[in-house]
């Protein structure tokens, strides 16, 4: 390939350098039992939490986002969280599809059936079916209530604790993530996986389901995709260490 370049350009192009970055070693103050995308898995939650309680029992619990759709007790989820009113629950873009289709059912609905919604309805005792989209919206109000609602609406986009921010999808590593907004951080940004933040923050996150939680370049992923897997992760920060722990169906 590169002779070939070279016969059509004149030259061999240049090989784009690997930029090393070194990253600082964490620093939380506290200890923080971060647990990852719960997509309706009320049992595997209940589980994981008692594990974070039994061997940390001085962590506060994090929950990434998307805790509805795809697995069936979205309603039991939601419920729990609310619950648990010390604890910290951010927006993911499930949660956003939902109130998106709670504000515009017909032009977001289909959006949100096709990812997970349908299961999230169903949840809460409503059926329907794409081609009634308003009547679902409007049984799903009634059913889910005032107050659950107003809960969604004010999930934060993100969480610090030291040099840890904890968000749902990622961010842009070269800008600072208090001031990114909703879109890259609950659903992503092209260069977060690609490239390593300068700026010494690190980031624990869901959204992008891999086998087994994950530390590299000071990105922590937790989403192992409890709701196909059966295998619902957590990590646990207290000072410069990072720990694991799982629920298992």
């Amino acid at each position: 390939m590169g002779g070939f370049l070279k016969r059509i350009f004149g030259r061999t192009p240049p090989v784009m350098p690997v930029v090393e970055v070194d990253i600082p070693p964490l620093s939380v103050p506290d200890c923080v039992a971060v647990i990852g995308d719960i997509h309706g898995c009320a049992t595997l939650t209940r589980q994981l939490i008692e594990r974070v309680n039994a061997q940390h029992p001085e962590a506060h619990l994090l929950f990434v986002g998307d805790f509805i759709d795809r697995g069936e007790e979205s309603a039991d989820v939601l419920k729990m969280l609310m619950d648990m009113p010390d604890a910290t629950c951010l927006m993911g873009n499930h949660e956003r599809m939902c109130l998106d289709f709670l504000d515009n059912p017909e032009e977001r609905g289909a959006r949100w059936m096709r990812n997970g919604g349908l299961q999230t309805v169903a949840s809460y005792g409503v059926s329907g079916t794409q081609t009634e989209l308003t009547k679902m919206r409007d049984a799903l109000a009634v059913a889910m209530g005032d107050h659950t609602i107003n809960w969604l609406i004010n999930r934060p986009l993100y969480a610090q604790f030291g040099n840890l921010y904890a968000i749902h999808a990622g961010a842009d590593p070269q800008a600072a993530i208090e001031g990114q907004g909703e879109k890259p951080l609950i659903w992503g940004h092209p260069l977060f996986r690609k490239q390593p933040r300068t700026d010494g923050q690190w980031v624990v996150h869901g959204h992008t389901i891999v086998d087994q939680p994950m530390v590299e370049q000071g990105r922590v992923s937790i989403d192992t995709g409890a709701y196909a897997t059966g295998v619902l992760s957590a990590a646990v920060f207290a000072g410069a260490d990072v720990a694991f722990l799982q629920a298992k169906l």
